[in-house]
């Protein structure tokens, strides 16, 4: 399998398809198509890559030479031949955290930012990507997703971009800036009065019925792959080095395994040392199947119904939870939870000591890290990441009431001199001008 990738536009030419989906458990062999499930033991499916015919010509070297979006890992990425991507999704910022690290007692600390991914503003525009150049080649003209909020945006808007036709299907309860910010693309919008485990079933009898390409249940396993590329990022951006330890925010359970398979992909080409890494799970106290089973010591998932303002990770099934505890698991990592109010307060210190704002399930992420320092299951000098997944501008409403709006003054020193003396009266005011 080789690739070459423009420096100007990131095209793949080249591509060959030497990959398949195969059963995670028999292992059967499905070849490529649009299936999720294994026909003869029920177990999810899988793709798996001819790391042999990838070696040769996927390297350090060429990768570097490659347009920086996601399209420069495209030989571990399920692409059909020649494929031309019509985007520069990914490759995000890996940035220092010194500021956050000195709130949580931490030395080396990193942030993977894809609250500013193209184009969406999500890591769900990676695995979207993916999903539709699968859906172009299995010949689908309309894609649909079932979705708790950003996923629904990514489709719509690459939809839009890719010449499909999107349905899109959502819990009644979303955000709002997430519904308009599915609606403006031209998606048909489709809200359900139930959860997101309902929607997500309802979508999964539709798919059997209508020649659609639903990203998150006939092309699930495409779509997964996507997500490896917050891996390859990760380790390229450390200096082609893996991290001691990974917090990720988890909904369905996809995201955290697949950045595991990537680190293990790089290790078994040679392009980083193998090194063990510490997999932790984040996830709201409202809805924690994942973390709730990790910590009672169970390798299953009990079903939970949601109830946290933390709708993007509010999934009491997860489709991939089974998977996550045993990644979690033998990585020796841990999983935690945080309430609403703790998410919040996570959500303004991410804020004010790096400057990013990120949505609900980054202040799950940022809040869970805070208890794996308190907790002494992350060392201060070990290098960790944590993934923040989404932009705080898709869930203002969380912060409804946080700020009050000042009265206004009129352009006048005097009036102003007045104000600055009322508040240095602050406390949080006084010791912010103090520092």
């Amino acid at each position: 399998m080789s690739a070459a990738a423009s420096v100007s536009t990131g095209v793949v030419a080249g591509l060959s398809t030497n990959y398949e989906l195969r059963c995670r458990e028999c292992h059967k062999s499905w070849g490529n198509q649009p299936r999720s499930i294994c026909d003869d033991c029920f177990s999810p499916l899988e793709v798996f890559y001819d790391y042999d015919a990838v070696r040769g010509g996927f390297t350090r070297e060429r990768i570097s030479t490659r347009a920086a979006n996601m399209w420069r890992y495209a030989e571990l990425l399920p692409l059909p031949p020649n494929y031309q991507p019509s985007l520069p999704v990914g490759f995000t910022p890996l940035l220092r955290a010194p500021q956050l690290a000195a709130r949580l007692g931490a030395e080396n600390l990193f942030i993977k930012n894809d609250a500013v991914c193209l184009p969406t503003l999500s890591f769900k525009d990676r695995v979207v990507a993916v999903a539709l150049a699968q859906a172009r080649s299995f010949g689908f003209d309309t894609v649909a997703c079932s979705s708790t909020g950003n996923l629904a945006n990514s489709v719509a808007a690459q939809a839009a971009r890719n010449g499909f036709k999107a349905w899109i299907f959502i819990p009644a309860d979303l955000e709002p800036a997430k519904i308009l910010g599915t609606q403006v693309f031209g998606a048909k919008l489709v809200r359900i009065a139930g959860s997101y485990d309902q929607v997500n079933r309802l979508c999964s009898q539709i798919a059997d019925e209508r020649r659609w390409g639903f990203v998150n249940v006939n092309l699930r396993p495409y779509y997964a792959e996507g997500s490896k590329t917050v891996g390859f990022e990760i380790a390229e951006q450390l200096g082609w080095r893996l991290p001691d330890n990974v917090v990720v925010p988890m909904a369905g359970g996809s995201l955290i395994t697949k950045i595991k398979k990537a680190f293990d992909e790089l290790v078994q080409l040679g392009l980083v040392e193998a090194k063990p890494v510490k997999f932790f799970g984040a996830q709201a106290s409202g809805c924690s199947p994942i973390s709730t089973a990790v910590k009672a010591g169970n390798a299953d998932i009990e079903p939970q119904k949601p109830a946290t303002l933390a709708r993007s990770l509010a999934i009491g099934n997860p489709a991939d939870g089974y998977y996550a505890i045993k990644t979690i698991n033998k990585s020796g990592g841990w999983a935690e939870d945080v309430s609403d109010p703790e998410m919040i307060e996570a959500i303004q210190l991410l804020a004010q000591t790096e400057g990013i704002f990120t949505e609900t399930a980054g202040g799950v992420t940022t809040g869970c890290a805070r208890k794996l320092y308190e907790q002494g299951r992350i060392a201060p000098q070990e290098t960790t990441v944590l993934c923040i997944t989404g932009n705080g501008l898709k869930t203002t409403d969380v912060l409804a009431g946080e700020y009050e709006a000042e009265e206004p003054i009129r352009p006048r020193i005097a009036e102003f001199e007045t104000f600055w003396q009322r508040t240095l009266d602050t406390s949080d005011f006084s010791k912010t001008v103090e520092a």
